[in-house]
């Protein structure tokens, strides 16, 4: 996957989540917990999903890697590309 599909992927999954949640105005350095009003249990059904789609395990302690919308793209990148 390219770096603009693993964008479109991860917005996907945020909005199937969050249906209220409106990726296109978020700022991709922005924490999206603050900027998408994320609970922990919100947080964690995105990572979650990202497991049951792309099969891509992420580590507990390597969450606050998936703070910010680049920082996903960052973090998953390398792992979807093969996708």
């Amino acid at each position: 996957m390219t770096r603009d599909e693993v964008n479109h992927a991860i917005t996907e999954i945020i909005n199937s989540i969050l249906p209220e949640g409106d990726c296109s105005e978020i700022d991709p350095d922005g924490k999206l917990r603050d900027q998408l009003e994320l609970d922990s249990m919100d947080f964690l059904d995105i990572v979650m999903e990202i497991r049951k789609q792309y099969k891509i395990q992420i580590p507990e302690d390597e969450y606050p890697k998936l703070a910010t919308l680049n920082g996903c793209i960052d973090y998953l990148e390398p792992k979807m590309k093969n996708l």
